[in-house]
């Protein structure tokens, strides 16, 4: 016997397109609680007009803000991970050091040699030093230079004083894109020795810290750099991976 659709119970007839266009939500659980993961609303085509085949996604899970927070510092980390060797994190906000009093700008200007810092990305080499010079417009031009990979590299950037009340409080920037990063003179006779401190904030959740003994000469005397470590004891900054940079065999220019 033949029977045609039109014959079909209609119940059946419903049941078959309830089953090929909407279909029932399937719970899941993850890391922000748990919700359903809900298939997309199939169109009524015909199968070989659908070029694509249906993709699902999830549409009725909802994070906490703390746990989107998470989530965004978590691969923030990942991809720090790479230079964390090269640079000094700690966590909560950036420290307050005490700086210079009645600092000036004048006296601090010229030759400055790298005796020691806490690691850093930029200046991997040897014979590092830092030079400062006025220009027109008031600003400081800064040019360091460093022995790396057996050539001489140079970076120039411009350190500027944000608040005439805090000269030894400076911001330097070596590039148009990036913003000022801190650059705080803790103590200095000018003549011998500098303590140079600089923080960047991360949210207040943790900060990125360096540090520098910077002298006239590129060997002081012993007493001097352990006069300047343990004036950065005394501000509270760890000094466990400070580093000597290499001053022998190099050249003035």
């Amino acid at each position: 016997m033949t029977i045609t659709v039109n014959q079909l119970p209609r119940a059946a007839a419903g049941d078959v397109m309830r089953t090929s266009t909407e279909r029932e939500s399937v719970p899941v659980r993850s890391a922000c609680g748990e919700g359903e993961l809900q298939p997309p609303r199939l169109q009524r085509t015909p199968p070989r007009l659908q070029r694509t085949p249906p993709q699902l996604s999830v549409f009725n899970l909802r994070c906490p803000p703390e746990a989107v927070m998470s989530a965004y510092l978590l691969l923030f980390l990942f991809f720090l991970l790479p230079v964390a060797s090269a640079q000094t994190y700690r966590w909560g906000p950036c420290p307050t050091p005490m700086v210079q009093p009645n600092f000036n700008i004048q006296q601090y200007l010229g030759r400055w040699y790298e005796i020691e810092k806490l690691p850093t990305s930029f200046a991997r080499g040897k014979c590092i030093e830092a030079n400062y010079f006025f220009r027109q417009d008031g600003t400081v031009r800064i040019l360091n230079q460093q022995f790396y990979k057996d050539k001489i590299r140079r970076a120039e950037g411009t350190a500027v004083i944000h608040d005439p009340r805090n000269p030894a409080q400076l911001g330097v920037s070596f590039s148009y894109f990036t913003p000022y990063s801190t650059y705080w003179v803790l103590s200095t006779d000018y003549t011998t020795l500098a303590v140079v401190y600089s923080c960047t904030d991360i949210l207040h959740i943790f900060h990125v810290e360096f540090a520098w003994i910077l002298s006239r000469t590129r060997f002081p005397p012993p007493q001097s750099v352990l006069y300047a470590k343990q004036l950065l004891v005394n501000e509270g900054i760890d000094l466990s991976r400070m580093t000597a940079t290499d001053q022998t065999g190099c050249k003035d220019t």
